[in-house]
């Protein structure tokens, strides 16, 4: 830790660096910063800097306001997108409390807690992302496409080659690798799969990245979002998560006598994804319109299956390459790129590892026969809805020991409030739909 504080310090002296932002999320996950000027930085890494937090939502009340941004220097970068002589860093803080005790408010202690609880049971959580998002002319509410292009089009329908490009500059001048980048399926849609790393790493990573997509998109003129289902004829936009757990240098989901490869811990980690699926789906699909997202005909999952090379199950698990055996793995493919991913990595974690601790026992593979099925036939078979809109999402995790423990008390009861306070704006308002259906006609 001091080798990493004399680099940040010297650098932001040989580069000259004139602010250094601090980074931090708040319980929904948006991204929160103020900046310090390099004349504060030592005393900011050796003591944190102080500010308000009672004025950051699901932080703490008034009368216990004061609180502390810690700077990991271990992420440490200049931002790409601020040139001139007025250089920008940025680094991520922990939050504690006047007294130097992590604050459990922190959506970042929240994951790092739950990666202690791993490790404690031999496992490192890796993760790697694919995330989706739309680009459009601005941000007004009618949305207007740049394109008509599809899945994988490389033609002139692709007009946003060059954004893409310049975001995947941005994002290795931050040091975050890209795996490869492409048009989605839906006109003005695309996508970033990132190369794999640690679960706190990734929440860092993915912070990061959704602020290089949008600052490079405003950059051009447009507007990014990862608004789950802007469109409502179209696909929306998920965040599939590539997830494997490791013990020491090997991979613990890999098991060349199990059945398609797997190991007992990967059958356990898969059924407590499927067995605890309902629970977490408030925290890894957080928003009212993510359910607009999860809704049958397109390409995400509704039903808690798992199976081999199906896009429609919850849980799918690639195919690995011959002799590539550290590249097993599931997909998890609920959450969309609008959760607070501190938390999304915790719960799903939580729910993973209870599953192979539990030695819970593995369902049958389901493939997408099962949206053939009627409901009586699904109901025999065992096969679950997932939530279909947050309210039911919500009432499922306030139920859960899992989740309160996997997010701690402050949090929990934290996030629970501010999605009951979503959802009673949302059933009061009158949609457009319903003045364009009813307005005319009663």
């Amino acid at each position: 830790m001091d080798r990493q504080k004399e680099y940040v310090l010297s650098t932001v002296k040989e580069r000259g660096i004139r602010f250094i932002r601090l980074w931090f999320t708040d319980v929904q996950g948006f991204l929160k910063s103020f900046a310090i000027t390099p004349a504060e930085l030592e005393i900011a890494l050796d003591e944190g800097v102080s500010f308000d937090g009672s004025s950051i939502d699901g932080f703490s009340r008034s009368y216990e306001a004061d609180m502390l941004a810690k700077p990991d220097p271990s992420t440490f970068q200049i931002l790409p997108w601020k040139g001139g002589d007025a250089g920008v860093a940025r680094m991520f803080c922990d939050i504690v409390t006047p007294e130097g005790d992590p604050f459990p408010g922190d959506p970042r202690h929240v994951l790092r807690q739950n990666l202690q609880r791993a490790a404690e049971l031999g496992y490192s959580f890796y993760v790697a992302p694919e995330i989706e998002f739309f680009y459009f002319e601005d941000a007004s509410c009618e949305p207007q496409v740049l394109d008509r292009g599809g899945y994988f089009d490389l033609t002139p329908l692709d007009v946003a080659q060059e954004y893409r490009r310049s975001t995947i500059v941005a994002l290795e001048r931050l040091g975050i690798p890209v795996a490869f980048s492409h048009h989605e399926v839906s006109p003005s849609q695309h996508e970033l799969d990132l190369r794999h790393t640690d679960a706190l790493t990734m929440a860092d990573t993915i912070m990061t990245t959704r602020l290089t997509v949008k600052e490079v998109a405003m950059e051009h003129g447009i507007y990014a979002t990862f608004m789950p289902k802007p469109l409502a004829s179209v696909d929306g936009s998920g965040m599939h998560l590539h997830l494997s757990l490791f013990q020491g240098d090997e991979n613990a989901f890999h098991d060349p006598s199990g059945e398609h490869g797997l190991s007992k811990v990967a059958h356990g980690f898969i059924a407590g994804l499927l067995t605890h699926a309902s629970e977490i789906t408030a925290v890894t699909n957080q928003w009212v319109n993510s359910y607009k997202r999860l809704v049958g005909g397109f390409d995400a999952p509704i039903y808690e299956t798992w199976a081999r090379n199906d896009q429609s199950a919850l849980v799918r698990v690639p195919a690995t390459k011959k002799g590539k055996i550290d590249s097993t793995r599931i997909e998890f493919r609920t959450p969309d790129p609008a959760c607070n991913p501190y938390l999304a990595l915790s719960v799903i974690l939580s729910a993973g590892l209870a599953g192979v601790a539990g030695n819970y026992e593995l369902p049958p593979e389901t493939g997408s026969d099962v949206l053939e099925m009627t409901a009586d036939q699904r109901s025999e078979a065992g096969v679950r809805h997932l939530p279909r809109n947050l309210i039911e999402a919500i009432t499922a995790m306030e139920r859960s020991d899992l989740v309160r423990d996997a997010l701690g008390d402050h949090v929990f009861e934290w996030f629970l409030r501010n999605k009951k306070r979503e959802w009673a704006r949302y059933e009061q308002h009158v949609s457009r739909y319903e003045l364009e259906e009813y307005l005319p006609v009663l």
